[in-house]
């Protein structure tokens, strides 16, 4: 923990690096800022990241995050590791699918799915 608060609930599970959202609302720039932040950090710790991102408890995403989702998966994809994304709530998941990033993540409806998905 840095002088501000995180914004991620982080648990390790096995290999896998589970993290969820502090915010309902993703909206605020300098948030976004601040989770793309900790994301990387967080890559950055492991050899070959297996990442899994929980929109459980978040209600609304801005543009902004979905550009620092999309940094995310770069950053991910670049040291070999593997990005998982569960429990979108379904307006949110409406957007996925009208701007095609449906097809870039891996979704899951559960963290469940999504955990039995890494290779």
């Amino acid at each position: 923990m840095t002088d501000k608060d995180s914004r991620l609930i982080v648990s390790e599970h096995e290999e896998i690096t589970q993290i969820g959202f502090v915010d309902r609302n993703i909206l605020e720039e300098a948030n976004i800022q601040q989770i793309g932040e900790e994301i990387a950090t967080l890559i950055d710790s492991k050899a070959n990241p297996k990442i899994l991102l929980n929109f459980e408890n978040v209600e609304h995403l801005s543009s902004a995050a979905l550009g620092t989702l999309i940094t995310v998966n770069t950053k991910v994809k670049q040291k070999g590791g593997q990005l998982r994304l569960a429990s979108i709530d379904k307006q949110i998941y409406e957007v996925f699918v009208i701007t095609k990033l449906n097809k870039l993540f891996q979704i899951h409806d559960t963290t469940d799915k999504a955990l039995g998905s890494f290779k």
